[in-house]
């Protein structure tokens, strides 16, 4: 899906574009990576001056294969670590979740929020992969039937079992569990959701938590994730892209063969038979709007995309844009001159852009190392998430031919070994139970800092959800600023707006009065979890499959 934000804004998107399989297929959802950061320094020295392993040191842990039957044994699961600033504070735990983890070794740094609590706290910093991603796993390929470990509860069972059995590579590093030092867990995204999800589940562990753009609540049909885009992107644009996706719905609905094919080629993708494949497209040039930061300029791709449908002869559109004929041919144009090239580089079309060919690489590649594919695996059984479009009473900046039986029939292409028809896709059933289990939008569990942005298109599904009645407390904070996704992870100067780094601050206060409170067990006890009535909102949350 899995979210530039930090760093270069043109790596950035080349990693998003990377994961979505470079645009070869109208995936269930596009996956929403943590943004990765870049490392500042290539020595790294302590505070008492002495020379510490380089930031990108591999290590590697013994990590059950399944926490219900020990017996199957271990599997390495790699994790990277630091104590530059170590004295006798917090152990800071992160998971990029949905990613091979070696590019994210800079959240060892203070150039991220992580290094900055440890910073701050005289602590000593993780980053840990995720198992099934990266070269985490304990199967030798990624089929459908290899995957039947790779479950949200397991990975909740992995943190437990790292930060309760891990020997830190640093003095003491044998005596440093949450028995004897607290920990902080930190995530963005999905793993930020996972920090939430795991603080429920497991109470005892974490002392702490920081969930960056936590999409805590599972939902099936997330059409949703279109509506901060639609509300933040600039009006005339939203105008035109509303006008011309109209026409596209009510054309490709229609039995006009020849307005039809006139459509089609409008965008280069002729030779194209099936309409909703055409249409769900045109949803890439919105998904870019997930790779922006505060700091994102004119040329980012999304308002390149804006600006040739909107500034004609030097003269920008008025807010209700320049009307139908204009934007099809500006849209037209745009995404033959350079856009489709970059998407599918060079490839066939119907290759790039088709879902229904059962032999394409995209579903029957087990590789290891492929994050699409896991997470796809997380999608279909647990989490849901599916781009579509919104219902008729909701402007539609993306096609409502495209609904979640498009994108279910996908999870039985690409684990055939598993799932037979799309009935056997248990997807609706997997969501409800996430949100049963790990309390979702209901979440409220003692120091816990959620950090979001408005402008985020994940935001829907976060405790900041529009129509959601979450409230922020001294026990459970929330923070918004005017972010996009996951913008509060970075803190390296040039990267956050005023409104993020009051997040950052707000967070760091919080994590100084809570580390300050901790005091090592002398048993086992339970965090509350307070009674709360329920604030699902069933504008975003739908069980039923169109």
């Amino acid at each position: 899906m899995l979210l530039g934000i930090i760093g270069s804004l043109a790596l950035y998107f080349q990693i998003v574009v990377a994961l979505r399989l470079n645009g070869r297929l109208n995936r269930a959802t596009p996956i929403a990576p943590i943004p990765e950061e870049a490392l500042s320094k290539g020595s790294v020295v302590s505070r008492n001056g002495t020379q510490l392993p380089p930031y990108n040191t591999t290590y590697f842990f013994n990590q059950l294969i399944d926490h219900t039957n020990p017996s199957l044994g271990t599997f390495q699961q790699r994790f990277w670590h630091t104590y530059e600033w170590f004295e006798t504070g917090p152990i800071i735990l992160f998971t990029p979740g949905e990613a091979n983890a070696a590019p994210y070794t800079g959240y060892l740094t203070n150039v991220t929020i992580n290094g900055q609590i440890a910073q701050q706290q005289s602590g000593a910093t993780i980053v840990l992969e995720h198992r099934f991603y990266g070269l985490s796993n304990p199967v030798p390929n990624l089929s459908g039937k290899n995957l039947k470990l790779h479950t949200i509860q397991q990975a909740i069972d992995d943190l437990e079992y790292f930060a309760n059995n891990v020997v830190l590579p640093m003095p003491n590093g044998a005596n440093l569990s949450p028995a004897n030092a607290p920990w902080v867990l930190v995530g963005g995204s999905y793993s930020g959701a996972l920090t939430s999800w795991t603080m429920v589940n497991k109470p005892d562990v974490f002392w702490a938590g920081y969930a960056s753009s936590a999409v805590v609540e599972a939902i099936l049909d997330y059409w949703g994730y279109f509506e901060p885009i639609r509300q933040f992107m600039p009006a005339n644009c939203s105008a035109d892209v509303e006008a011309v996706i109209a026409h596209i719905d009510k054309v490709f609905s229609g039995n006009d063969a020849s307005a039809i094919q006139v459509l089609k080629d409008n965008w280069g993708l002729g030779a194209m038979t099936h309409l909703d494949d055409v249409a769900g497209s045109l949803r890439n040039n919105l998904w870019d709007w997930q790779s922006l930061s505060p700091t994102s300029g004119p040329g980012a791709t999304f308002f390149q995309f804006c600006d040739a449908l909107e500034v004609k002869n030097g003269v920008n559109a008025p807010a209700t844009g320049w009307g139908l004929d204009h934007a099809l041919t500006a849209w037209g144009s745009f995404w033959n001159s350079t856009y489709l090239d970059a998407l599918c580089d060079g490839d066939d079309v119907v290759d790039c852009l088709g879902s229904y060919d059962p032999d394409s690489a995209v579903y029957t590649d087990i590789a290891l190392d492929n994050a699409g594919r896991s997470w796809t695996w997380i999608v279909c059984n647990e989490v849901g998430f599916l781009q579509e479009g919104p219902p008729e009473n909701v402007p539609a900046i993306v096609t409502r031919l495209v609904q979640p039986a498009y994108d279910i029939r996908q999870c039985v292409l690409m684990f055939s070994d598993v799932f037979s028809s799309s009935a056997d896709v248990p997807m609706a059933a997997g969501v409800a139970n996430v949100n049963e289990q790990y309390t979702g939008w209901n979440v409220s569990i003692d120091r816990l800092f959620f950090a979001n942005g408005q402008r985020d298109p994940w935001r829907e599904a976060t405790v900041s959800a529009d129509g959601v009645d979450v409230a922020s407390t001294d026990t459970q904070p929330i923070a918004i600023g005017d972010g996009f996704h996951c913008s509060d992870l970075s803190t390296a100067s040039g990267t956050v707006d005023a409104t993020i780094l009051a997040v950052q601050t707000k967070a760091l206060s919080f994590m100084k009065t809570w580390l300050a409170e901790w005091t090592p067990p002398t048993s086992k006890t339970t965090k509350s979890k307070r009674d709360v009535p329920p604030v699902r909102n069933s504008r975003f949350f739908k069980d039923t499959v169109a």
